[in-house]
């Protein structure tokens, strides 16, 4: 069951599914119980609820007529499923092959989930290489998509703030 229910200080519409105990105005946050709130009218269907919202706020408008040549939105939504192209029809009209996108895609999701950062990878390079240089750390963290600049300088800064050492040009974790 589906309602379309309004607020009694704001004048808010929204449509409610089922009977929850209080409700909270999506506008200016008041909460009342459910049965306290003025109902305009109760469906079955959540796109039947939407539509009456609508309606209810077109007439607040004084557009209730240009409402009325409207389609529904289970018709709206069809017409935008065959009117809209799909991702691979659209890389390919823009000269960019929707294969090798995805290969990017796939290969940017593996490993430590694409979501490493530029620090972390310069902490990553540090853990992994054997008596890494800056050199070495450089060259590990650029192969990973990092600036070389960033990464002398974040190397800079972890050994200021006491969370990598260098001794004798080679750096380590602490």
């Amino acid at each position: 069951m589906y309602a379309v229910v309004g607020c009694s200080e704001c004048s808010a519409l929204w449509v409610l599914e089922g009977r929850p105990e209080t409700t909270q105005c999506p506008r200016c946050g008041t909460r009342r119980n459910f049965e306290l709130r003025r109902k305009f009218a109760e469906t079955e269907e959540a796109d039947a609820a939407r539509e009456i919202r609508a309606k209810m706020l077109a007439e607040r408008q004084d557009l209730g007529e240009a409402f009325d040549g409207l389609d529904s939105y289970a018709e709206m939504e069809t017409r935008i499923e065959e009117a809209v192209i799909d991702d691979e029809t659209y890389l390919e009209s823009n000269g960019v092959d929707s294969d090798a996108t995805a290969a990017a895609g796939r290969r940017a999701g593996e490993g430590t989930g694409g979501s490493t950062s530029r620090r972390d990878t310069v902490i990553e390079a540090v853990e992994r290489l054997d008596s890494p240089d800056e050199d070495d750390i450089v060259e590990y963290t650029t192969e990973r998509g990092v600036p070389e600049g960033y990464a002398r300088r974040a190397l800079q800064s972890l050994v200021r703030s006491g969370e990598v050492s260098e001794t004798g040009g080679c750096y380590r974790r602490l």
